[in-house]
Order: C-alpha cells, then sequence, then structure tokens
C-alpha cells in the first residue's frame, strides 16, 4: 500500500477514534515518513478532502450499499468515504481509486471488506459529483436547508446558523450557500509578521504576495511556511488575516489619558497575543497574556518570548487582577470554532448545538470579566472565530444587559478599509468576517468602551 493514502487512512482513523486534530497530525506523520511534494500533496487533499465531505459521501454511500453506513465497520466506513472522494472530487482515476481502496480495506479489515469495499465503489464509481447530488440530496424547494447541508456536507444546524448570522430566509439563502461553499475550500496560507521583527515587505520579498487589509500579513500561495526564513526564526508565523484584524482593531480605538498596560484574557495558543505583544513593545506598553489552559499558556509564552510581555496561567473569569487594571482588553474567547471550519475540517462533525448552549454560558462570563478588568474609558475586544449568533450577538445583548456603564463602539467603521463587515440587524454595530466575502476566518468582533464615571 503506497504511503500516501495509508497515511490520510491512519490520521481519518485518529480524528475518528480518538478525537484527533488532522491539521496537527497530518503534518507531523509526513515528516515522519518523509513525504514531500505530489506524495504529501495527495495524502493532503484525500485526508481532509475525505473528512470535508463526509456528510455528502455518507449520502451516496447509503444509496450504494446494503446496509446502514452507521452499521458499516468504522475502519471499512473510512476507507469507502476515501474512495468515494476520489471518484467524486479528485482527478485520481476510477480504476485507481477504486483498486487501491479495495487494497486498503484486505490490509486493514480482510478479504470479506475488501469485496465490500470494490462492489459499493463500483456502484459511487456510476455517477459524478453533481449527479449524485441531484438523486441522493432533499430537493431544494421542499427542504432547502437539509438540500445544502448534503450538497456541502455540513451538519443541518449549521447550515441554520449560517443563515441566521447572514439574516437570510428559507426563501433565499443564495448567501448561505456562497458561505458553505467556501467554508469548504482549502485555505491559502496566511502569514503575519511580529512588529519589531519582521515585515510584510520581508515576507513578499521571501515569495508571498501583501494581505489585503493587515499591514504585517501575507499569504503564500503554496508550500511549506516553514521555509521562509522570517518563520523558521519566529519572527513571522501563520494567522489568519481576520485575526490580525481583531488584534489591530483593539488598538484603532483612540484612548483618552493612560495606554500603557494591556490584558488578552484568552490568549492560547498565542496568534493574537504575539501581534499585540511585538505593538506594545513599540508603543511603550506592556501585554499580560493569560490563560487558564496550562499548555496553551504555554505555547502564549513561547510566542511571545522576547517582547517585554508577561504570561501567567490564570483563569479570566476569576481573575487575580485588580478591576480597572488594563487601559486596553482582548476577550478572545473560547468557541464552537464554527468559523474554521476551513481549515478544521472534522469540527463541522464534532460540535453540536448542546456545546453552543455550554460555550455561551463561559463566553458571557469572559466578557463580562473583560469589562471588569478595563478602566473607565478604556476599550474591550470581544472576538469569537463564530459566525453563530448565540456566540456573538446574543452573548453581547445578555451582558450589556447588565452593563449601563458600557458603549459599543462601531466596529467596521474602525476596520472602515475593509468592506462587507456589518452584520444584518438594523443598527449593528458589530463586525462579521467571511470566507465567502473577506477570503478569511468567519471571526466575530465587538469594540466595547468602558464608559467613565462622570458620563
Amino acid at each position: 500500500m503506497e504511503p500516501a493514502r495509508k497515511i490520510a487512512f491512519e490520521v481519518i482513523r485518529a480524528v475518528d477514534e480518538r478525537g484527533a486534530y488532522a491539521n496537527l497530525l497530518l503534518p507531523a506523520l509526513l515528516t515522519q515518513h518523509g513525504l514531500t511534494g505530489r506524495d504529501a500533496a495527495l495524502a493532503t487533499e484525500i485526508c481532509y478532502g475525505t473528512l470535508r465531505g463526509q456528510g455528502s459521501y455518507d449520502a451516496v454511500l447509503a444509496a450504494c450499499s446494503d446496509r446502514p453506513v452507521a452499521d458499516i465497520d468504522a475502519p471499512v466506513r473510512d476507507v469507502l468515504r476515501m474512495g468515494s472522494h476520489q471518484l467524486l472530487s479528485t482527478r485520481v482515476g476510477a480504476h485507481a481509486a477504486v483498486s487501491t481502496s479495495v487494497d486498503l480495506a484486505r490490509l486493514v479489515s480482510g478479504p470479506g471488506a475488501a469485496r465490500f469495499v470494490n462492489a459499493v465503489l463500483r456502484k459511487v464509481a456510476a455517477r459524478d459529483h453533481s449527479a449524485w447530488m441531484a438523486a441522493v440530496a432533499p430537493d431544494r424547494e421542499r427542504d432547502p436547508l437539509g438540500h445544502l447541508a448534503v450538497r456541502y456536507s455540513y451538519p443541518r444546524w449549521i447550515v441554520a446558523a449560517y443563515r441566521d448570522a447572514l439574516g437570510e430566509r428559507d426563501t433565499d439563502l443564495s448567501e448561505t450557500e456562497q458561505a458553505l461553499a467556501a467554508g469548504s475550500a482549502r485555505p491559502e496560507v496566511a502569514l503575519c509578521a511580529v512588529p519589531g521583527k519582521a515585515t510584510q515587505a520581508e515576507l513578499v520579498a521571501a515569495g508571498a504576495r501583501p494581505a489585503r487589509w493587515s499591514p504585517f500579513g501575507a499569504y503564500m500561495a503554496g508550500g511549506d511556511p516553514a521555509g521562509l526564513a522570517a518563520v523558521a526564526a519566529k519572527r513571522a508565523a501563520v494567522q489568519d488575516e481576520a485575526s490580525q484584524l481583531a488584534a489591530l482593531s483593539l488598538l484603532g480605538v483612540a484612548l483618552e489619558g493612560a495606554d500603557a498596560r494591556w490584558l488578552d484574557l484568552c490568549a492560547g495558543p498565542g496568534g493574537k497575543a504575539r501581534l499585540l505583544a511585538g505593538l506594545a513593545s513599540q508603543r511603550g506598553a506592556r501585554l499580560l497574556a493569560a490563560d487558564v489552559r496550562p499548555h496553551r499558556a504555554k505555547l502564549a509564552a513561547a510566542a511571545t518570548s522576547d517582547t517585554g510581555s508577561a504570561v501567567v496561567c490564570a483563569d479570566g473569569t476569576v481573575p487575580s487582577w485588580r478591576p480597572g487594571s488594563f487601559d486596553r482588553v482582548m476577550a478572545d474567547v473560547p468557541c464552537s470554532g464554527l468559523g474554521a471550519l476551513r481549515r478544521r475540517p472534522e469540527a463541522r462533525w464534532r460540535r453540536s448545538p448542546a456545546d453552543v448552549t455550554a460555550l455561551g454560558r463561559l463566553q458571557r462570563a469572559l466578557l463580562a470579566s473583560a469589562l471588569e478588568a478595563v478602566r473607565p474609558g478604556g476599550v474591550v475586544a470581544y472576538v469569537t472565530c463564530s459566525p453563530h449568533v448565540d456566540e456573538t450577538r446574543s452573548v453581547l445583548a445578555a451582558v450589556l444587559g447588565r452593563h449601563t456603564d458600557v458603549q459599543v463602539l462601531d466596529a467596521p467603521g474602525v476596520l472602515a478599509d475593509v468592506p462587507g463587515l456589518r452584520c444584518p440587524e438594523p443598527g449593528d454595530k458589530f463586525a462579521q468576517f467571511w470566507p465567502h466575502r473577506h477570503g478569511t476566518d468567519a471571526i466575530f468582533i465587538a469594540l466595547l468602551r468602558r464608559l467613565p464615571e462622570s458620563s
């Protein structure tokens, strides 16, 4: 069995069996086995494509198998999903896709599984992706959410969440469909130069192209970012452009008085903290980065080393610092990650509405803590990598309903160079990035000023 498909299978099984993260495990296995070039690209395509398209492929397999997909032995089911992806969404020839899948099934489950895989995939190969979606997806007029869920391979509840965030109705889901399609596309590699250590111009000179809006950002068309000198020396790092702009939006609000103490309330793994720390060192400010999980606090410490920042392992909901201690506070709260499904394709199958409900309680507590931590006249950025209304606008409504001393600032106005950020509710001052509009993760930003006591 060729190594590319075997590695893809190992990652997919690890995701299924023990909750591994494909974006962490796959690069490690490629390095361990020395796969580069076309072999690495094939393993990556099969792995990510299979995880991303699982919902669509299961609908096809249900039509081609004599048993329910849920009843198929898990390793064989993963082989079938991998074969379906190669048949329906890649340029791999039908004979190669079927024969290599049969060989893999024989290796992991024996000759009986190999015969079963051969029979099922030969049926899958009878139609292309468009024809299969027309055959297995619910009727678009009668069940528009169900149709989009199967067509673009998402759980139905996520389709509904995107619809609600975009303010659309079931009778017209045109932008929801665009968002779902973009959320399943492989993203480019976005880079961020650490202020004071590297520049956008250096990244461009190394072969990247400048980011559209972030003065520190750049995009790589392909290849390994670790091959860039600035990344290898930790003077630049991989970071989504919207994530960069979320950090920059916190600094885009003018303050009266002191501007020397900044807090990153949930700093791990350190992307925004790295950028804020670099800027703090240039502005005569000092960043305190905190995270409740020790391993994430260590990652934040590594990301902000040599910047003069401090990192602590602390629970942001029961902080050890005094109220009103900070001039600027970043509250990039834990969330469902529904805005980063391009980079974490398996996350769509792991999360549930119950997760969003549970996270909402934590998000409200962290936002309330951030507002307590900032001084009167200071500013808080509430950020999530999710467009879900219950993690964004609903959290703001719940917390602000208990705080009369907070002004909601115009976040799209602060990021005036970026089009299409304003949320659909009348009078909204929140900013929402989208992959189909901006080519970024779907990051939400609210900017809040703690009003002086005399206001």
